[in-house]
Parts: structure tokens; C-alpha cells; sequence
């Protein structure tokens, strides 16, 4: 067992920012509205904006973008492949640190991934 859990993470991150989302409303409400629009498919497909999302979690060591970037992979029907493809850019980019980051993001695909997929 890894000690990065990934959909432990998420559901701790969700949970804790249930209040925030209440008492922020217009905020959050700006920030999914904003996520939304970043994401959407355009030249740039849905799936090659979420491995950015995640090569970007990596680089700025955020374990929480990393789980949830990585579940909306699976959803687009990333490849392990894929998303390992991208993962090398990463460590090229991000040397040892990068490298640790993958590991996380590694853990994060085998969690999320679909139980058909496991």
C-alpha cells in the first residue's frame, strides 16, 4: 500500500471543503464555472488539457490536483500508456522531484482506475 491514497485524499479534500462551499458560494461557483471552461473540448481535447492539469500538479507537488486530474483521466478513457507517455515529460522535466511526484501520480491511477480496469 502506497502511503500516498489518493481517493482517501480526494474524499478528505471534498469533505473539508463541503462548509467552504457554503459560506463561499460565489466564489466556488466562479472556480467551477472557470474549471468548466478551461476543460472543455476545443483544439485542445478534454484529455490532453487533463494530462497537462496533472504534469502540472506534479510540478507543484499538489497530491490533491494530482488524485483528482488523474480520476478524470480514466474517465476520458486515458490509456495507462498515455498517461505514462506523459509521465516521462515530467521526470525530464522535473528531475528527482519529478520523479517523486510521478510515484504519486502513479498511485493515484492504479486507485482511481475503473474495478474493471484493476
Amino acid at each position: 500500500m502506497s502511503s500516498f491514497d489518493s481517493v482517501e485524499l480526494m474524499k478528505s479534500i471534498n469533505d473539508n471543503l463541503g462548509p467552504f462551499r457554503k459560506s463561499q458560494s460565489e466564489t466556488m461557483l466562479g472556480f467551477a464555472q472557470m474549471a468548466k471552461a478551461a476543460m472543455a473540448e476545443g483544439l485542445v481535447s478534454s484529455k490532453h488539457k487533463e494530462l497537462i492539469a496533472v504534469a502540472i500538479g506534479i510540478t507543484q507537488h499538489c497530491g490533491g490536483c494530482i488524485a483528482f486530474h488523474v480520476k478524470a483521466l480514466h474517465r476520458l478513457g486515458c490509456t495507462r500508456a498515455e498517461f505514462e507517455e506523459a509521465m516521462n515529460v515530467c521526470v525530464y522535466m522535473g528531475g528527482g522531484p519529478g520523479l517523486m511526484n510521478v510515484a504519486e501520480a502513479l498511485a493515484a491511477w492504479d486507485a482511481t482506475a475503473p474495478t474493471s480496469a484493476k
